[in-house]
């Protein structure tokens, strides 16, 4: 491709993604299309010969952008993959010309100096201090699995990662805790029978006494506690595990105490709720993530850890084929030596824009603005006849359910996902169903800059109408 054909295709796809972006409110957040269309659409053999540059991009605008989710539509309210901010999205376009690749110092100086800048940024508004350190991942599945393997090989004395697991260990968390936490779980060779999912309040907070309880029977059992995960805004409702316990029993038990805080991390921007006093600081290493509530382009994860030793005491290799020779005073970081990636994204460079361009005080107030989209739901769910919610919102996710009839819980059930399909297909909102404490419920969960509290009166408009259709059809059985 030469210069003008790459500059003529530039422009026309900044132009094509501003309108996108003007108009995206306009579109159904959820394309109503059958998969097996989307598979015939795709069919076709691997291409031998090219094809002129702008006939591609006006294939994408066939195919690829009316069947996308989007995201950026102020109804999008479901999995937590936020509106992304427009200085990002250029971000990520300069990101993909330069092919940084930042695992190394000598693929990219100024881009691994960005990064540590960046991660620094997080790490102080953790509450961490001047030895505290990490990196960004692909996400907080990536970051909570790092986070797993820092606590077995701090806690086991860096003896697991040379001659592997040899005794029984156990982790204990939350039943509200993200999957990534059972997967890392596993990953990191514990096996998935080592997690401990304990119960939680009735604010869905993990519960003390059976924290406490599960590690005394652990240790009758001959099983060495290893890890605890507290929860820091959980998935279904941004419920915030007590840290400043949490970092209590495990000094008292000399395990790790790991932190996830994804989606919870948004809210250290927050002016109105903030919450710097909940002891985050306390946790040996915290998952967050910029993707998420941050507003920055996927993907921008990132593991954080209090003492950066532990990184390089747990992935500290340098094979011959990446010596750098030019080291001499070991000031050019090595993120391989520090990290598990070795070829890694520039993620930093779209975070570092974003602060640069919006400024924490902004972000704070877009977060802010979700947080009160969440509570508006929740005083109008509360006093609601035929409604209820599962707990105040501390954060902008919050579970709703249908309780205006007397279904039993399969009934429910039924119910709730034939609602949120139905939804789905009006192109209207996108959320999500989950279960708490053995019923169902919708979970809306709104993290977006261009959701208003206007679009809260219309969801609970919608989902009034629609519950009260599915009921009538459940009773006629038509």
């Amino acid at each position: 491709m030469n210069r003008g054909e790459f500059r003529e295709l530039g422009h026309r796809v900044v132009d094509l993604l501003a309108d996108y972006l003007e108009h995206i409110e306009e579109k159904p957040v959820f394309p109503n299309v059958d998969p097996k269309m989307l598979t015939k659409l795709f069919a076709e053999p691997l291409p031998q010969d090219p094809s002129p540059a702008g006939k591609v991009l006006s294939e994408l605008e066939e195919k690829l952008l009316p069947y996308c989710t989007h995201v950026g539509h102020p109804g999008y309210m479901g999995l937590i993959t936020p509106s992304p901010n427009p200085v990002g999205i250029i971000g990520d376009f300069i990101c993909s010309a330069l092919n940084q690749n930042i695992g190394a110092f000598t693929i990219g100086p100024a881009a691994v100096a960005m990064e540590r800048r960046t991660v620094r940024w997080l790490t102080e508004l953790v509450g961490y201090g001047e030895n505290a350190g990490g990196n960004l991942t692909s996400g907080g599945m990536m970051a909570n699995f790092i986070g797993l393997k820092l606590a077995r090989d701090s806690v086991s004395g860096d003896r697991i990662q040379q001659e592997g697991v040899q005794e029984r260990w156990a982790v204990y968390t939350s039943e509200e805790r993200h999957v990534s936490v059972d997967k890392a779980v596993d990953a990191v060779g514990l096996g998935r029978a080592a997690l401990r999912a304990l119960p939680t309040d009735s604010e869905f907070r993990v519960r003390l006494d059976a924290l406490e309880s599960a590690i005394a029977e652990d240790r009758k059992r001959g099983i060495r506690p290893m890890c605890i995960v507290g929860i820091f805004g959980s998935t279904n409702t941004g419920a915030i595990d007590p840290v400043h316990e949490l970092r209590a029993i495990a000094d008292r038990e000399g395990i790790w105490l790991h932190t996830d805080a994804a989606y919870g991390g948004g809210m250290l921007l927050s002016h109105a709720w903030p919450m710097s006093d909940q002891g985050l600081e306390l946790a040996d290493s915290v998952t967050i993530d910029p993707h998420k509530w941050f507003y920055a382009p996927l993907d921008a994860g990132a593991i954080l850890v209090k003492d950066d030793r532990r990184l390089t005491a747990s992935f500290g290799l340098k094979p011959s084929y990446l010596t750098d020779e030019f080291d001499r005073t070991n000031e050019r970081y090595q993120y391989y030596v520090h990290s598990f990636e070795q070829s890694r994204r520039f993620r930093g460079l779209k975070v570092w824009m974003s602060f640069k361009r919006y400024g924490a005080n902004q972000i704070g107030e877009w977060i802010d603005n979700n947080v009160r989209q969440a509570k508006h739901l929740y005083s109008l769910v509360a006093k609601h006849p035929e409604f209820e919610p599962a707990s105040e919102p501390p954060m902008s996710a919050i579970c709703i359910r249908f309780r205006g009839a007397d279904l039993d819980e399969a009934q429910s059930k039924e119910l709730h996902a034939e609602v949120a399909k139905r939804v789905e297909q009006s192109g209207k909102f996108w959320f999500s169903t989950t279960e708490l404490k053995g019923k169902m419920w919708f979970r809306i969960c709104p993290v977006n800059f261009r959701t208003r509290t206007e679009h809260m009166d219309q969801l609970l408009t919608i989902l009034e109408l629609e519950c009260h259709s599915v009921l009538q059809s459940m009773r006629t059985g038509k």
